[in-house]
């Protein structure tokens, strides 16, 4: 009956949170606290209200939620994105959580808290709630102004921010860990497992998805998608991550590919559905009435989280280059807590690092910075000229000061030669050397995931561990000559740059050169050296593999280049950045208008909505409202500056221009929606032959001046007369007496056309 049981549990949370997200919908309220209130409600701690009380089934819904939700997170992140985003914002978003980090450590220790919790509550401080952000923004319709989007591309950010801390939790919670040395380990095994997974993915999952919309129905793709999608969380949690790590990384692997919308569309339902059951079970693990007696520290870290990370991604914002208004509007608009902290509240609970009864704390600080987030978005403008107007005339100079200095720093980094045509390759190194480090540390779990299908020791002695070991030698080999190729080229470069202007430059060049492929390659056999696994094997089979695999590498080396050269593409692609993106302080895509008093506000277009079906001429946004649109997203296709004729479908994404009062009039109205619309037919539309009766008023007419598409909605398909058949004819085509029609339309539009055409 245990299946049946996590059924009913699984009922009871998508009534329960189906009924809860229309109540807040209605309120004005995010989502999430509805979820976390409702899974409260029918948790087990409510005793006379508790429709689910088993604790293991609930751990379950958790996790299966938690893999969808962390999915669809990792869904709008991508290189792409943040390569638009640019260094600055990234800077400012590191900046704003190492502030966050130490204003927290300070709370900790003045509540007395142990270093490890303190770690534990500055993570969940550190990290905003895209979702959260992103609903208040398109409430106010800001989604599109500079502030707006640079707080959406910090909260993005911060989503990575966060799978960071989570892994170096992991690392403070393990039996061994707690070390500074065992946390820069995890951190690098993270780096290592993230390429891995990351070049792995942008290599095979393209590749897939394109083969599977090409050759396989919708559904397979799904299918297969869902499929990646628990494979690589159960990959991360076995290489000693959690399984959100692998749902995050599929996501944002998706997410560089062109079936993003796709995969995006078909999830929908599936994210929407699991994330309401994650947070709900979240919920249902809360004891109220044992938390009841901290609603001090609250509303303690409620007011620390919204000064705190406000004055944390201000300094960040500053850093990198803003004006004082721009960053404390961006400062003011992330505020808000969500699922990033939960997530990392259950984890402290579950290591025994946090009460079971902190969890409420954290919901509560969630609820206050979500429902005072509106406000202080809102009014973050005129917040911000406020103090920009008041501050120090000293703080204004040294801030202009360290601009200044900051755009001079800018412009010697474009004048450094040496950097600018490095910097490509140093990237590609980096990376690479991440990808043969995880190849090797994690290549003991591969191993035991692929030993039952490799030959066994029959064949000859250690014969499974030296075919997986020259197997491993040989992929690993192509990094490696990658790597080899890369520093031979900035050995080359090095030794031109640093001779330029001496009279013996030509025999100095080689000598440089030679020296830094000398000492590059000491580095690289160190290295080697030390991330070659020789656990569970004899001190002669690395050797062995080795060997073999050197022989292979003679016979193999033209295509290992051509591999390299394949992979130096792909990573050029996704990794490296256009030279553009690097040359301002400042997000260079975004500029000021507000003297204008104009903004753009979006619109999704619901299912029923009154003005589907309609042209843009036919609503006539700018006579009655005053505000126009600027622009039509249709399933991933950008229509700009739609002409009149164009008609508006269900779940098309609307860019409407105008000030407040006009943009909010025609939102409210194109989301007008109506319950007496009839139904679409299109699974009813069929074929049949009408004959034109003798005195009928259809013969002699042409089909134009008929027009039966729009007296009757049918199109005429084909026309029978004697032998002769018309297949599709003309609009000039003359009706006559005794012709068979053949008539494409629904039931009821094809017996209206009878009907005219038995008319006399």
């Amino acid at each position: 009956m245990h299946g049946f049981e996590f059924i009913q549990d699984l009922a009871v949370v998508m009534m329960v949170a189906g009924f809860v997200g229309w109540l807040c919908h209605r309120i004005g309220l995010s989502v999430i606290v509805g979820y976390l209130a409702a899974g409260v409600v029918i948790g087990p701690y409510t005793p006379p209200f508790s429709l689910v009380s088993s604790v293991p089934r609930i751990e379950t819904l958790a996790q299966m939620g938690l893999v969808f939700l962390m999915f669809s997170i990792g869904m709008k992140l991508s290189l792409s994105k943040l390569r638009r985003l640019g260094w600055p914002l990234v800077i400012a978003t590191v900046v704003g959580a190492v502030v966050m980090y130490n204003i927290s450590r300070l709370v900790g220790a003045g509540l007395g808290w142990n270093p490890v919790q303190k770690v534990f509550l500055a993570a969940m401080l550190m990290v905003s709630s895209s979702a959260i952000i992103s609903k208040v923004l398109q409430e106010l319709g800001a989604t599109h102004e500079k502030s707006g989007q640079m707080a959406m591309g910090v909260s993005v950010l911060e989503d990575i921010v966060a799978v960071v801390m989570l892994t170096i939790l992991s690392s403070l919670t393990a039996p061994m860990g707690g070390g500074v040395t065992s946390i820069g380990s995890t951190l690098g095994m993270l780096g290592a497992f993230v390429v891995v997974a990351g070049v792995g993915g942008l290599l095979a999952v393209p590749w897939l998805l394109r083969k599977l919309s090409t050759t396989a129905e919708p559904e397979q793709l799904t299918i297969v998608v869902a499929g990646l999608l628990f494979m690589l969380a159960i990959f991360a949690a076995k290489a000693g991550f959690s399984v959100a790590l692998g749902a995050f990384l599929l996501g944002a692997i998706v997410a560089e590919t062109p079936h993003r919308l796709q995969v995006d569309r078909t999830f929908e339902g599936m994210r929407d559905l699991f994330s309401a059951v994650f947070f709900v079970a979240i919920g249902m693990m809360i004891n109220l009435q044992s938390a009841l007696h901290l609603w001090w520290l609250m509303l303690l870290l409620g007011v620390v989280t919204l000064v705190g990370r406000t004055l944390a991604l201000t300094t960040g914002m500053l850093v990198t280059g803003s004006s004082t208004r721009e960053a404390l509007a961006v400062g003011l608009s992330v505020t808000p807590l969500g699922e990033f902290s939960f997530i990392i509240v259950q984890m402290g609970i579950f290591a025994g690092v946090l009460a079971d009864d902190f969890q409420a704390v954290v919901v509560g600080v969630s609820l206050i910075t979500t429902l005072v987030a509106p406000i202080l978005t809102k009014r973050a403008t005129t917040i911000s000229e406020w103090a920009d107007t008041r501050q120090p005339d000293w703080l204004k100079n040294w801030i202009e000061y360290y601009h200044r200095w900051l755009e001079k720093l800018t412009l010697r980094q474009k004048r450094n030669l040496i950097w600018q045509l490095s910097r490509k390759r140093l990237i590609q190194i980096t990376v690479e050397v991440l990808l043969v480090t995880g190849l090797l540390v994690f290549s003991e779990s591969a191993f035991q995931a692929v030993s039952g299908y490799l030959p066994d020791e029959k064949l000859f002695r250690h014969a499974p561990r030296i075919i997986f070991s020259v197997g491993l030698g040989l992929i690993a080999m192509v990094p490696v000559v990658a790597i080899w190729r890369n520093v031979a080229a900035l050995a080359m470069l090095f030794g031109e740059m640093s001779t330029v202007g001496y009279a013996n430059a030509a025999r100095l060049r080689p000598l440089v050169e030679t020296g830094t492929k000398i000492l590059a390659g000491g580095l690289m056999i160190l290295w080697l050296s030390a991330i070659v696994p020789h656990d569970g094997m004899g001190r002669w089979v690395p050797l062995v593999a080795l060997l073999l695999a050197a022989i292979l590498l003679v016979f193999m080396r033209s295509k290992l280049i051509f591999w390299h050269s394949v992979l130096e593409v792909e990573l050029q692609e996704r990794l490296v950045q256009p030279e553009k993106h690097f040359s301002s302080t400042a997000t260079p895509w975004l500029a000021e208008h507000g003297e204008w008093n104009l903004g753009l506000t979006e619109c999704v277009l619901p299912d029923l909505a009154a003005c589907r079906g309609r042209t843009l001429g036919e609503l006539a946004l700018r006579t009655r409202y005053g505000c126009v649109v600027a622009g039509v997203e249709r399933q991933g296709v950008m229509i700009g500056n739609p002409s009149t004729d164009l008609i508006l479908y269900p779940h098309d994404k609307v860019l409407l221009l105008g000030d407040t009062v006009q943009s909010t009039a025609g939102k409210i109205y194109l989301q007008m929606v109506t319950v007496n619309a009839p139904a679409s037919r299109f699974d009813e539309v069929r074929l049949e032959t009408v004959t034109i009766p003798a005195g009928s008023l259809l013969a002699g007419w042409t089909l134009a001046e008929l027009s039966p598409s729009r007296k009757c909605g049918v199109q005429v398909a084909g026309l029978l007369r004697g032998k002769l058949r018309l297949l599709n004819p003309g609009g000039d085509e003359h009706l006559r007496v005794g012709d068979h029609a053949l008539v494409l339309g629904s039931p009821d539009q094809i017996e209206a056309f009878r009907q005219w055409a038995n008319e006399s």
